[in-house]
């Protein structure tokens, strides 16, 4: 018995030395996870009872158990090795067959499906063409192909506009011409009505000249004047006769002051011209136009002018000048309450204006301008510009501000800007509370037609056709050009004009430059363009009894029955471990442990043969005995 007893424990000692040996052997295999042997001993019993002094018969492995616990985590240069911290396998298709792994040492085959270093596949679960995550779990595969464009179709801009910037824009009342005639302009007395309900009088004075109309309507608050006086009354023949006939003397008076002319080298209505232009008289301008003599006076002076000759002479003629009025919007009526001129007429008459109009081509027609970058559908770049003008507070201006929004794409204007900017209005908080009355603060570009840098269009979709109604947001797949540019998030407030953000869904075709993992297990393909996408999601696997799944070497285990199904799931969830990228998870092998553990497993191999030798010594005894 002593014989079998030994044998046992030579037998037991023996597994325990290649257990040890297995796990000093795997210490730096990635994903290994060392075992243990376990021992039992044996006791000879009945079939009702276990004896009264039962002797054991030695011992027996009952089970070689590995241990799961976390092995350390490394750093690689590879961006796809891959680690799980905590609970959770990778799931593997080895040709059909499903096996689990901690060894997240991948790379991309020639097809380019993520495998490890026996090809075995990674299974994960798949996107779609869009990069979205699926729950159809299939094996992980990195599309090489381009990534073909994406057409925008929303521009978010989140701005702020400085709400102290002053109006550029100005609009007046332009009111016409009007005359009067020798020797003046007659007496008039107006009164001038505000916005604000002030009213105030102004008065001209009998024969006034136009400049001294326009000094009078100058020196009222909103009133703007010009004036320009024109005589044509001499003809360039009966000029150059008076000049042939000799003895030829200018008369001429601006504003009454007479103006000294030099005709002593006068030959012929041409340098009459010249030398009335070089007189002393700054303000006048003479030429011959269309036969005529021109003197035209730029302050609206009253002009006298005639000449004396040896033979026909023309008596002194007296022309009265041009007024033209203009009034800002502060002004609400111009009403006369005496005299005879057309002033109010022309109030009556008067059309609007705009000066200092926008123009998108001089800064200062405009307060705020941002651009950024926008894709048509086949993936070509454009610039638009939003270029925002400032406007006076509508109403009486108590609790809401006003701006002009302006659109150009490649220096063209689009949705209809040019002639009708749309309206951006915020409420006493800076908050915006429409874009034309829309509360969302939705602008909808639907005539913008892409076109190559020549002005032809590049082929890309283009506006939708006549009738044809647009949703908004824009619906997939996009077949337009239309976009919508979104101001919800828009504010004005008394700080400097800022953009916190523009964000638009389009971009151009990109090629694959490089992976990334996130610790979600997401494998992310980033593009020559700029773009990231996901292409799948690793799946991990965990088992209600880790213990029973069968190691099947490649460091890889099969489930068992004693395992029980698998539990698949993204990692991070549950209590599935997360992972991390460009790691590896090494060996959870104590090899200081091993080594002792592999003295203990000599130590016992030699006692138990210790047992047989003696029990072979006690033997032969026996069989000595004569």
């Amino acid at each position: 018995m002593a014989f079998n007893t030994g044998l046992s424990g030579l037998r037991a000692s023996s597994v325990d030395l290649d257990v040890t040996g297995n796990n000093i052997a795997n210490a730096s295999t990635v994903g290994f996870k060392g075992s243990k042997a376990q021992f039992g001993d044996l006791y000879a019993s009945g079939f009702l009872s276990a004896g009264t002094n039962p002797i054991g018969d030695g011992v027996r492995v009952q089970d070689v158990k590995q241990s799961f616990s976390q092995g350390n985590i490394s750093f690689t240069d590879n961006g796809l090795d891959l680690a799980i911290n905590g609970d959770g396998f990778f799931v593997l298709n080895n040709g059909g067959e499903v096996r689990y792994s901690r060894a997240g040492q991948f790379g991309i085959d020639k097809d380019g499906y993520v495998t490890n270093n026996q090809n075995m596949r990674v299974q994960g679960f798949v996107a779609d063409d869009d990069g979205n995550l699926s729950g159809i779990r299939d094996d992980l595969q990195v599309e090489t192909d381009n990534l073909a464009p994406r057409r925008t179709t929303n521009l978010q801009s989140d701005l702020n506009l400085d709400s102290r910037e002053t109006v550029l824009e100005r609009r007046v009342a332009d009111m016409g011409d009007f005359t009067a005639t020798d020797p003046g302009f007659p007496a008039e007395t107006f009164e001038i009505t505000y916005e604000d309900g002030s009213v105030v009088s102004a008065s001209i004075s009998a024969d006034s000249s136009a400049a001294d109309v326009v000094d009078v309507l100058n020196s009222q608050d909103g009133l703007s004047a010009s004036a320009t006086t024109s005589y044509e009354g001499m003809t360039e023949g009966e000029l150059n006769t008076a000049i042939a006939a000799g003895n030829f003397n200018f008369d001429l008076a601006v504003g009454g002051v007479t103006v000294p002319v030099d005709t002593t080298g006068v030959t012929d209505a041409a340098s009459l011209a010249n030398a009335i232009n070089d007189a002393q008289a700054p303000t006048i301008s003479a030429s011959l136009t269309g036969g005529n003599l021109r003197l035209i006076d730029n302050r609206g002076n009253n002009l006298t002018a005639g000449y004396t000759s040896d033979g026909p002479d023309r008596a002194p003629e007296t022309t009265v000048g041009t007024v033209r009025p203009q009034a800002d919007r502060e002004i609400t009526d111009i009403a006369s309450t005496s005299g005879t001129t057309n002033l109010t007429d022309s109030w009556d008459t008067r059309t609007i204006e705009i000066t200092n109009q926008f123009n998108p081509l001089d800064q200062r027609t405009y307060n705020h301008a941002t651009s950024t970058t926008i894709y048509d559908s086949l993936g070509n770049s454009h610039e638009i510009t939003q270029f925002y003008v400032k406007q006076p507070s509508p109403g009486d201006g108590v609790g809401v501000s006003e701006w002009s929004v302006y659109l150009q794409i490649d220096g063209e204007f689009v949705a209809g800007t040019d002639s009708n900017p749309f309206q951006a209005r915020f409420d006493q908080d800076g908050e915006l509370q429409s874009v034309n009355g829309d509360p969302n603060g939705e602008i909808l570009v639907d005539d913008w037609i892409p076109k190559n840098a020549d002005g032809t269009p590049n082929g890309a979709d283009g506006p939708p056709a006549p009738g044809e109604t647009v949703t908004t947001p824009i619906p997939e797949p996009p077949t337009t050009s239309a976009f919508v540019l979104d101001l919800g998030n828009t504010t004005q407030f008394g700080s400097d004009f800022g953009v916190n953000d523009q964000r638009q869904n389009g971009f151009a075709t990109g090629r694959l430059s490089g992976l990334d993992v996130s610790d979600q297990g997401v494998l992310f393909a980033r593009y020559t363009n700029g773009q990231s996408q996901s292409l799948g999601q690793v799946a991990l696997a965990s088992f209600n009894n880790t213990n029973g799944l069968s190691p099947v070497g490649e460091t890889t285990w099969v489930e068992t029955f004693e395992s029980g199904q698998p539990i698949i799931g993204a990692p991070d969830t549950g209590t599935l471990g997360s992972i991390k990228a460009s790691s590896i998870e090494e060996s959870n092998v104590d090899l200081s442990a091993e080594l002792v553990n592999l003295i203990i497993a000599q130590r016992n191999y030699q006692a138990n043969a210790k047992t047989i030798e003696t029990s072979d010594a006690v033997t032969q005894t026996i069989i000595n005995l004569r």
